[in-house]
């Protein structure tokens, strides 16, 4: 009789340790088995838990049913501590890989991308077209005002490079962290200037660099750009730049400069006015700053485009003109 009952009682332990078994070794196959066939965002909202996870999954028909989703959460609860966020799933990602994904709060990295010489208008509308980036909802004074800055534009001061965000920051965040980036190269590189200069403070140096940056259509020249503005400002001579008339005519600039224009007196018309205008009109990169603090050497006065890129540069008017004519005007 015992005998008996004893036999019975190890075949039903027999029959639970292979179900076990068996079980365990479909929920690995259905954490190992890839799920993702095209790369795709997910977002796990505030408040969400394991088993809502599961519900988006399978509305995403990313699992079929959640039978064997609640066996994963029981078999493996060391899985189960997701972490709200947007993520990004690969193509052939597994459930394993996503719900390591999500229990580490690895969330994906968004990106955007601001060029040398890029205005602040022009920001703002990359800022805006920008995915999951929060509104920006600041005027330029506010914003000025929360990053403790004492000038009258942004134009400037924010280091135009690449910027890596999460979803829903916000676009303050990314001029906030551009802005520091700009004084620490500003701070840098002022602290290293050639001591020489006709620059009294770092922000002339940012205005100057600004033009540089405009004007320079090969980076090799723009060490000699900068000597040409240098050499002007030290003997009192206009700068007559193009770019800066450009910015001081706004919305009015339909890419055409006029003779009118450069007759117009405006603020940042180079052409009427001496010395620096009162902002800079980009945002510079480093390099253009570097330029503007350690100008090339040399005597020269003016230059004129190639139309490749490279620059004529030339030490009196007379040299300047024949340039003009060679390379401008094609005689």
């Amino acid at each position: 009789m015992f005998k008996k009952a004893g036999i019975f009682f190890l075949i039903v332990i027999i029959a639970i340790t292979v179900s076990y078994v068996v079980v365990q070794q479909k929920v690995e196959n259905y954490l190992t088995t890839p799920r993702i066939e095209n790369t795709m965002m997910f977002t796990v909202n505030p408040g969400s838990n394991f088993a809502r996870l599961g519900k988006g999954f399978v509305d995403q028909n990313i699992v079929e049913t959640s039978y064997w989703w609640k066996l994963v959460g029981k078999i493996h609860p060391e899985l189960t501590h997701i972490k709200t966020g947007t993520y990004e799933f690969q193509k052939g990602f597994s459930l394993n890989d996503i719900l390591l994904m999500l229990n580490q709060g690895v969330e994906h990295q968004f990106k955007v991308t601001f060029v040398e010489g890029s205005t602040f208008k022009e920001w703002i509308e990359i800022l805006k077209n920008a995915e999951y980036l929060n509104t920006l909802n600041k005027s330029e004074a506010e914003i000025l005002e929360q990053l403790g800055s004492k000038e009258s534009k942004l134009e400037g001061l924010l280091l135009p490079e690449t910027y890596h965000y999460r979803a829903n920051m916000s676009a303050f965040d990314i001029i906030n962290k551009a802005y520091a980036h700009q004084q620490r190269v500003v701070e840098k590189l002022w602290a290293e200037r050639d001591k020489d200069l006709p620059l009294k403070t770092p922000y002339e140096a940012l205005i100057l660099a600004s033009i540089i940056e405009k004007e320079s259509g090969l980076s090799a020249d723009r060490d000699k750009i900068s000597s040409v503005f240098v050499n002007r400002l030290r003997i009192g001579m206009r700068l007559q730049t193009d770019p800066t008339v450009i910015y001081g005519m706004g919305d009015k600039y339909n890419g055409r400069i006029r003779s009118r224009d450069l007759r117009e007196a405006t603020a940042y018309n180079t052409y009427r006015i001496n010395g620096l205008p009162p902002t800079p009109i980009c945002m510079p990169s480093e390099a253009a700053l570097y330029a503007a603090l350690h100008p090339a050497k040399t005597k020269y006065l003016y230059f004129v485009s190639k139309g490749d890129g490279s620059s004529y540069f030339s030490k009196n008017l007379v040299e300047h003109n024949r340039a003009v004519n060679k390379y401008i005007l094609g005689k």
